[in-house]
């Protein structure tokens, strides 16, 4: 059972079961699945669940479960029925998908004995199938287990049972089924001697002339290797290195041999490596550059030679603290250093951590990864794919394999956060059998997580709250629970500067968002998020609050927006990525629960009221994230928490997304950079760094970030402070040049598709071309020409001078440190102060 899960013996308080609307959602059919396997004194532990078709499982009171093992030949049907017991596991409800149901209890843990597998002292040898049974009141259902989970339950263990029988979990047509298996061939021992393979060879009928032969997977080539008889009992056979040589650099994908012995008759037979007496899994250095022999025992237990690239060979797995701790060895090609590599398996990140080289291979696997501010987070959730490669060497990466004798320790669980995050746990898991991944599950628990629990805390749990009395506390959000940023933050510093009597909420999605002390961080959709909605008496947001919300008397909602404008949006755009009628239907349903919507300019006020569609008031502030641009002190701090040396200029590329570039996976967009980052470094390099800030819907890491002149800061907590230190920006048509503009630093257009971004994608609300406050720059030459000349001389700067006057007389000239202390004083009740023209100043 994955670490995550819960099991408990208490029954659950019984609940209606709930009518179905078919139109709605439809009634789930019955569904049986294992969850996981694991090998315990007793015998083979399946935990798994039987869910009922049309009905919930959320009492004990009338449930029941079975399992069964079925073997048919032609003579007999046999049958043995285990025992199970319930398990209350949540995952199941959470699994199902649906938010009808309560499938809680339909977890269930049973013991296969491999005694009942025998009919006296005589193994009953052959095939198992498994099926689960599950009656609720007068419903009685039964299928075969599926697979519903990696790991143990994906590739599960065998098992010696005698000195010559073993029993074999594995699944066939997506069932679970068990075989009984009384093993005539084996190999016992596998050794190097002279150029080659030394293996020793347990055989019932081996006559003169048996040798043991190799299959080539990737051709029709075979080998042939004699077996001789042994100095005791058995046969030996001696496999040399030479023939599994690859001409040329090495290999770039692993081959494949599987052996088998051929008897003189022509008959065959597959051994098992037998490892009872010790491993025999391991990699041999052929005599060839970076090329390995790993003898692989696959998931049945039989052997496979592999020719390959030396990878990590994984031998003892445990954890410690906020990570793993991995040992083995690691035979990669080279003697410069190794790094590992974690990938998410959507292509969205990657984490780098340098491997030290020696006999043996130990490092350790961190749950944490280090923001570019220097703070840990916890990995964001979802599959971490782990590589080890020679470091920058991209093309030599390999898997972490783990080794048979390490296989059952998995899954290995930790978990990692703060209190100033929230936690969670974080999965050493494998997959395919021995290749290790890391799983980093969500925040929410499966009870908290699953559509029902969502459903019911959406229509009971919300409404329920919003009777309390409102409760003096101030709930923030920043893009969904991103973390402690944006116009949000610099309200809640005003707040508490005053030393205002409220408590403080932030919310805080994954833990990817740290707070500072005096804040409580609010899991995004959990009890407590929407409790919090229904109690606050003040909700401050930079984007969309959840459509459901119903505003109360005395609950005051600021929408403080998160950015100025140059792109249309909400209702003025007139495409097919952003003008769907469902993000629309829910603006509209959302909009008028706001007590303020934030205004940053004069221009920008009825051009909100209309693209929202906004009857309410409209407080023309001045964006509060703007106030530390406009006081503009703490840069220093900012370059130290980056690793800036001192001297170094930098350049802040900061461009926006592009709606009809989005990602195969359908997962964020793609970065699409046009910049040329080799040229960059080689023009600029010597005394400037570039900052890359994709806009946050881009899932893409970025190549070749951190040596030195490259950074990536997509996430750094708060592009104000990025703002702050850099000396240039460079964007496209991001609303990011408006609050650059306040510090009166030279901003650069990179519009390479000005044309398509204007007149197909989204539309501008005033012409750039004559407006901006910087030169558009159409190719990245061109661009890197422009950075150079900047930092040498004053003439671009000079040349847009009063063209930079006019655009910061129209869009800040609220922009006057104030901002934050205007909303706070409307959010109090007093009179908001009025603005300075930051362009009189």
């Amino acid at each position: 059972m994955p670490a995550s899960a819960t099991a408990t013996a208490v029954p659950a308080p019984r609940v209606p079961e709930p009518a179905v609307d078919p139109a709605v959602e439809p009634a789930p059919e019955a569904a049986f699945g294992v969850r996981s396997t694991r090998w315990t004194d007793g015998g083979l532990e399946i935990t798994g669940f039987a869910r009922p078709g049309g009905r919930g499982t959320s009492w004990l009171s009338g449930l029941f479960t079975s399992l069964t093992l079925q073997q048919t030949d032609e003579a007999h049907t046999r049958t043995v029925r285990l025992r199970t017991r319930h398990l209350k596991l949540p995952e199941v409800t959470d699994d199902s998908g649906q938010s009808t149901f309560d499938y809680d209890w339909a977890g269930f843990t049973a013991t296969v004995d491999p005694a009942k597998l025998r009919d006296g002292g005589r193994w009953l040898e052959g095939d198992w199938l498994i099926e689960a049974g599950v009656r609720a009141g007068r419903q009685r259902e039964q299928g075969p287990l599926t697979q519903h989970w990696c790991g143990s339950g994906e590739y599960p263990l065998t098992r010696w049972v005698d000195r010559d029988v073993r029993v074999l979990p594995y699944f066939a047509e997506n069932a679970l089924r068990l075989r009984v298996e009384v093993v005539q061939d084996r190999i016992t021992s596998v050794g190097p001697a002279d150029g080659g393979l030394d293996l020793a060879v347990l055989a019932a009928d081996c006559p003169e002339g048996t040798v043991l032969r190799l299959r080539h997977r990737q051709s029709d080539t075979e080998l042939s290797f004699p077996l001789v008889p042994a100095d005791g009992p058995g046969y030996r056979v001696r496999v040399p290195f030479a023939p599994f040589v690859i001409d040329g650099p090495g290999p770039h994908e692993m081959e494949h041999w599987d052996p088998e012995l051929l008897r003189p008759d022509g008959s065959t037979a597959r051994p098992v490596l037998d490892d009872r007496g010790g491993p025999l899994s391991a990699q041999h250095p052929l005599p060839a550059p970076g090329q390995l022999l790993y003898v692989k025992q696959l998931a049945d237990g039989y052997p496979q030679f592999c020719v390959q690239r030396g990878t990590a060979f994984i031998e003892r797995i445990t954890a410690s603290g906020d990570g793993f701790e991995l040992a083995g060895e690691a035979p990669l090609p080279g003697d410069g250093p190794l790094e590992l590599v974690l990938r998410h398996s959507n292509g969205t990140g990657e984490v780098h951590h340098p491997v030290a080289r020696g006999e043996r291979f130990s490092c350790r696997i961190p749950a944490l990864y280090t923001c570019s501010d220097g703070s840990p987070r916890p990995l964001p959730k979802g599959i971490w794919e782990l590589r080890i490669r020679p470091a920058g060497r991209a093309d030599a990466e390999q898997p972490l394999i783990v080794a048979p004798q390490a296989l059952a320790t998995l899954p290995v669980t930790v978990t990692a956060g703060s209190p100033a995050t929230g936690s969670k746990s974080v999965l050493l898991q494998r997959r395919w059998h021995d290749t290790l991944i890391l799983d980093s599950t969500p925040v929410l628990a499966a009870a908290e997580r699953s559509a029902y629990t969502q459903r019911r805390l959406l229509t009971e749990a919300y409404p329920a709250a919003r009777r309390r009395p409102l409760r003096e506390a101030v709930l923030y959000d920043v893009f969904g629970g991103r973390g402690y940023s944006d116009s949000p933050r610099a309200i809640h510093t005003e707040l508490v500067r005053r030393g205002a009597p409220l408590e403080h909420l932030w919310v805080v999605d994954d833990a990817q968002g740290a707070v500072p002390e005096g804040v409580r961080p609010v899991r995004s959709h959990s009890a407590e998020w929407y409790e919090a909605l229904a109690t606050s008496r003040y909700l401050v947001g930079n984007t969309h609050f959840p459509d459901f919300i119903e505003r109360r008397p005395g609950q005051l909602v600021v929408q403080t927006w998160h950015g100025s404008l140059l792109k249309r949006i909400a209702h003025d755009v007139e495409n097919a990525w952003l003008g769907d009628a469902g993000y629309l239907a829910a603006l509209d349903r959302e909009s008028p629960q706001w007590s303020v919507l934030l205004s940053p300019s004069a221009f920008a006020t009825p051009i909100l009221r209309r693209a929202f569609r906004y009857e309410g008031e409209i407080l023309e502030s001045g964006y509060p994230r703007g106030d530390v641009l406009a006081l503009g002190t703490g840069a220093g701090a900012v370059r130290e928490r980056l690793g800036i040396p001192a001297g170094k200029r930098i350049v802040l590329y900061a461009p926006t997304w592009r709606e009809d570039q989005q990602r195969e996976s359908g997962d964020g967009f793609r970065l699409g950079l046009r910049l040329d980052l080799d040229a960059a470094r080689a023009e600029l390099g010597e005394d400037h760094v570039l900052l890359v800030r994709p806009h946050s819907h881009v899932r893409e890491p970025l190549p070749g970030a951190g040596d030195g002149f490259l950074y990536d800061v997509g996430d750094y907590p708060d592009v104000q402070e990025l703002l702050l230190a850099a000396d240039v920006l460079v964007t496209d048509y991001s609303s990011i040049m408006f609050d650059f503009a306040i510090t009166g630093r030279p901003i650069l257009f990179f519009t390479y598709d000005l044309e398509h971004y204007r007149d197909t994608l989204r539309g501008f609300y005033f012409d750039l071309e004559s407006e901006a406050p910087g030169p558009l720059i159409p190719t990245s030459p061109e661009l890197l020409t422009a950075l150079r000349d900047l930092a040498g001389s004053d003439a671009l700067t000079t040349r847009y001078a009063d063209a930079y006057r006019r655009f910061r007389a129209v869009h800040c000239h609220l922009d006057d440190g104030g901002a934050a202390a205007r909303v706070v004083d409307r959010m109090l009740g007093g009179t908001p102060a009025a603005g300075v023209n930051p362009a009189d100043r």
